[in-house]
């Protein structure tokens, strides 16, 4: 069974800055910083942020389900701003998923704005499909709604440049 998922929101910054968050292992500390309920940490375990980096991800005590995961980033163009990454080790696979990836899209809308497309594409065995009603992009949105009021707490400010 496959699917998919998409979530966009748009930011007021310009998709240079969105990227130097989105783009990057800046993302990684961001989240485990911002989101103290959902994850206990995550720890760079390979890699520079660039393809074949690997990340684990634990979650916070408390949530439902597995304890963690570790995911690859299998793709960060830097030029089309696009970044993906699958769950290579526990989490979804867990569940009966034979992949779980996450893509990061941030696409320029005009000077001062952007937008951030995340997206999950999955694929479950048929005999755990009832397990695909675990996969949400709620945790990405809530992501992008963060890094969007940070993104405009921290803007530089024109007078500054």
């Amino acid at each position: 069974m496959l699917g998919q998922l998409e979530h966009e929101l748009e930011l007021h910054v310009p998709a240079s800055e969105a990227w130097d968050l989105f783009g990057t292992l800046r993302l990684g500390q961001f989240v485990a910083k911002e989101l103290p309920q959902l994850f206990d940490n995550v720890e760079l375990i390979e890699g520079d942020g660039g393809v074949g980096t690997v990340l684990k991800l634990t979650f916070a005590s408390g949530v439902a389900g597995p304890s963690g995961y570790k995911e690859k980033f299998t793709k960060v163009d830097n030029e089309k701003r696009i970044k993906e990454t699958e769950v290579v080790e526990g989490g979804y696979l867990e569940l009966g998923f034979t992949l779980f990836r996450v893509r990061l899209e941030v696409i320029e809308k005009g000077e001062e704005s952007s937008i951030i497309k995340s997206s999950i594409e999955y694929e479950v065995k048929e005999e755990h499909a009832s397990n695909a009603s675990f996969v949400s992009v709620q945790s990405l949105a809530t992501i992008a709604e963060l890094a969007k009021n940070f993104l405009n707490k921290n803007k530089p400010s024109k007078e500054a440049t």
